[in-house]
Formats: structure tokens, sequence, C-alpha cells
């Protein structure tokens, strides 16, 4: 196990707080079809989004970060939407560089320990941000951020957790993005507006270079 857990974090060179630092958002991604994932990895990329997070949230999820780690390169692709243990090992064999989930128990701790998958965990309340510091972990999700209380809760907590950064999720939009960027304890947020899903059935991927262009140009107002 100790082997394995040593390869793991040599394989995941990059931490959590690189990942939430390489752009202002990072897009919560679902694929219906397996073949809409390279088109769609290569139009994020290509509007300066590298930083993709593919939701387990349908059949084909896993493959199609297989298929972006292998075929897109530019792309960092993680996955979303861990709940169980095993999914970080499933992740980590389909090329995933990081996790990202809705919550944080003890069972997902100790996968993400021996795995070596850098996971942003989600929270909700002040309660879960000390479990969190406890097992381990300085950057968070705030899930979801909008009925969690969004900004006001984000002011709220950066007083008593000030080494804590987030990534508020869940009512986030191209709209309200900047005031959220504009907080001391948010690097990035997360939002799944960059594919919508109208486009992907259309195949417009020139819509989503152009959403990934409005998207990693967003800037603290």
């Amino acid at each position: 196990m100790l082997i394995f857990c040593l390869y793991q974090k040599e394989r995941n060179s990059m931490n959590v707080l690189d990942v939430m630092r390489t752009g202002p958002v990072i897009p919560v991604i679902v694929i219906e079809e397996l073949a809409q994932a390279v088109p769609l990895a290569k139009a994020l990329v290509a509007g300066g989004v590298r930083v993709l997070e593919v939701t387990l949230r349908t059949a084909p999820a896993l493959e199609a970060i297989r298929l972006i780690a292998r075929e897109v390169p530019d792309a960092i692709v993680g996955v979303g939407t861990l709940t169980r243990p095993q999914d970080f090992k499933d992740a980590l064999d389909a090329g995933a560089k990081f996790g990202v989930s809705p919550g944080l128990t003890p069972a997902m701790i100790q996968a993400a320990h021996e795995t070596g998958l850098p996971l942003l965990p989600g929270v909700m309340t002040p309660s879960d941000v000390i479990a969190a510091r406890l097992a381990g972990f300085s950057e968070l999700k705030l899930f979801p951020a909008q009925q969690a209380g969004g900004i006001g809760m984000l002011k709220a907590l950066g007083g008593p957790f000030p080494d804590v950064t987030f990534c508020p999720t869940g009512g986030v939009s191209v709209e309200n993005a900047p005031d959220f960027l504009a907080l001391p304890n948010v690097a990035c947020v997360g939002g799944s507006w960059l594919a919508p899903k109208a486009a992907l059935v259309a195949g417009d991927w020139d819509k989503i270079t152009a959403l990934a262009k409005e998207a990693s140009a967003l800037k603290a107002r």
C-alpha cells in the first residue's frame, strides 16, 4: 500500500491549490454521450479553460475522462461527484488529476489519503469546515454555494478560518461570479454554464469556446 501511495503522489504532481489557481472558473461537466467528450474538452481549452471537472453522474463519465486525458494533453481533467471510496481509484485509473466531492466522509478521507488523488471536498457548514481541516484539507468547495449562504457565508467563514480557500459551486453564474471572485478566501468558482446541454447536443463547439473565453476573462468585481 505504501508503494502504491508514493506512486500516486508522484503521478499527481499538481495539488488542489494549483488546480484552483489555474483559472477563475472550473466548469462542471455532465457528459451524456461519449462522442461529446473530446470535442468539448478541445473547445473549452481553446477558450482558455484548461481545468475540467467531469462529473460521475452519467455512465460514460470515466471513459470520457480517459479519452480527454489521452487526447487533449493541454487539459487538466478531474473527476466530480465523488461519493464512494472506489470512485477514487477508478478516477485515477482513468487519468484524473484531481477530484471534487459534494461532501466528505471518513471512508472518503481514507480513500483520498491512500490513493493520493488531490481532493477538493464539499462543505456547507462551519462544522463541515472544521472536520475537513482536521482531516488535512484547507482547500474546500462551498456547496451548494447559494443555498449555503453565498457571499455572506463566505465572508463569515473567513473570520474563524483564515487559512481556508474556497471554490463556491452551485448557483454561481457568469453574472455573479465576479462578486465571489472578489472575496479574499475564494480562488475560483465552479459552474455548469460553460457546457450547456443544448450546445452539447447540437455540437456547437464554437458556442462553448466563446463561453470559455468569457469565463477565462472573469475578474473580481
